[in-house]
This record gives structure tokens, sequence and C-alpha cells, in this order.
């Protein structure tokens, strides 16, 4: 079995750190280069960093906060928000960060996960999906709609669907987050994240919800994820990567320990 992945997740608005409930609500919380030492030390196995604020202001990514925190830490490091071509993600790449996490600009403009992929290999290009619980339709006939521009802007596109789509696009990773458990601390979409994990050949990382170790457990065995993004349980030190993982072990999930 290969080791489940522990990845601390760092939304940054303005070069602080912050911290929402749904997207919704917002507070800043620190830094974000003292955050990523912090949680490299206690042994996260990635970091991931999200400009939230870069897409929906239509501005590009802070790039000297990349930059800073990609001098803090050891660990694979991906990083989005405000990314809208090749050369921005070569700007990315070259402050530091191994992979880059693309989501309304590539449902707007799918040939950019093609272009990613083919420039700098698939395993660098993360598809970022916010999606919400909705209605199943003839649109959305799984249930679940894609949500772009920071949770503001419905798109009518089914998650299932983009998902697979983005994979044969060439995506060489999936980073699935739920609007609705986002920041909940309530536990993770299982359902949704069962529904893509079983369904694309590449990894998932689940994302929103995460209150507990055992919420990690739960998404990591019957969700099928294949690693547990984490945010409030870190952020407000409920607990640490260290304990997390210890948990997650002695309940017979694998996962890197470094120590």
């Amino acid at each position: 079995m290969l080791s489940k992945r522990i990845i601390p997740c760092l939304d940054v608005r303005d070069g602080k750190l912050t911290k929402g409930i749904k997207f919704k609500g917002n507070i800043d919380i620190g830094d974000p280069v003292e955050a990523a030492r912090e949680y490299y030390e206690q042994g996260a196995d990635e970091i991931v960093f999200y400009d939230i604020t870069a897409s929906s202001d239509e501005r590009d990514i802070m790039i000297d906060v990349v930059k800073r925190v990609a001098e803090t830490i050891f660990i694979p490091f991906s990083v989005g928000g405000g990314i809208r071509t090749v050369e921005d993600m070569r700007r990315v790449i070259l402050a530091g960060a191994e992979k880059i996490s693309i989501n309304s600009e590539a449902l707007k403009n799918p040939p950019l996960i093609s272009e990613g992929a083919k420039a700098f290999g698939s395993q660098c290009v993360v598809l970022g999906m916010d999606v919400k619980k909705v209605e199943a339709s003839a649109k959305t006939p799984s249930g679940y709609e894609m949500v772009i521009h920071g949770g503001r802007v419905f798109t009518g596109v089914d998650a299932f669907w983009w998902a697979k789509e983005a994979e044969n696009l060439g995506a060489g990773e999936i980073c699935l987050n739920s609007i609705d458990a986002d920041g909940t601390q309530e536990g993770y979409e299982i359902k949704l994240t069962h529904l893509i994990s079983t369904n694309v050949n590449i990894p998932v990382i689940a994302s929103g919800g995460a209150g507990t170790p055992e919420h990690l457990k739960d998404v990591l065995t019957r969700g099928k994820a294949d690693a547990a993004l984490i945010a409030s349980m870190v952020h407000y030190r409920y607990y640490t990567i260290s304990e997390i993982k210890a948990y997650l072990q002695g309940s017979g999930v694998k996962t890197r320990m470094t120590w």
C-alpha cells in the first residue's frame, strides 16, 4: 500500500494566511511563511498554497510570497491562484513550486491543462476542483456542480464529467474541494470523494471539512482518497501533523513517519 499524504493548505489573501467557512467570512490568522515552516517541521508531506483572490481579482499570483515559502520548506510545494498561461506556470515553478494548481482558468480554457502537461509533465499539473452539491439534472447528472472564482461563479458543469475530462487532457492529480464541507470541521464529503477517486486513474487529494484525525481516516479509507488536505485543525493548533499521523498509523492507515 502506498503511504497516504497529509497536506496542510495555506489559503493566502493579501499576503496573509486566511481561513473561512464555505468560502465565506474569511479572517486573517497569520503569516503563511511561518506556517509553512512549522508544518514542514511537524512532518507535512507537501504544502499547498492558494492565492484565493487572484482569479476573482483578475491579477497575478503574489510571486514574492511563493518564493519566500519555497525558500523555507524542503518538501513538494503546490501553488495555485491566478494562473492563466503556461508562462504563469513557468514563473511559479521558477519561484520554487514543484506543482501548479489550476482551477478557474482550466475550466474556462481546458487546453491549458494539455499545454501545461506538455511543457512541464503531467505530474506538475494539479486540477483544482471547487464543487457544490446541487439537484441532479440533465446538465449535472452526478448532483455535483463546478464552481469557479473562489466559489462565486456557478458554471453548470458536472463535476464528475470534468474530473474525467481533465484527466484525459493531461492533469496528473486532482485536488477535490467540497464547498459544502469547507471550513466546517465536520468531516469530508465522502460520497463526492469516493465518486471521483474510484473513477479516475490519477491521485485525488480530498479537501474540505477536516476537524479530527478520524475524519482523515474516513476519507482515506471509505473515500478512497490518496491524500488529505487539512487547514483549520492545524491552523488553530487543535492537532499537530505528528499527532494526526500517529493516529492514522495506529489505525492501520500507512503514512510517511518522520521519527
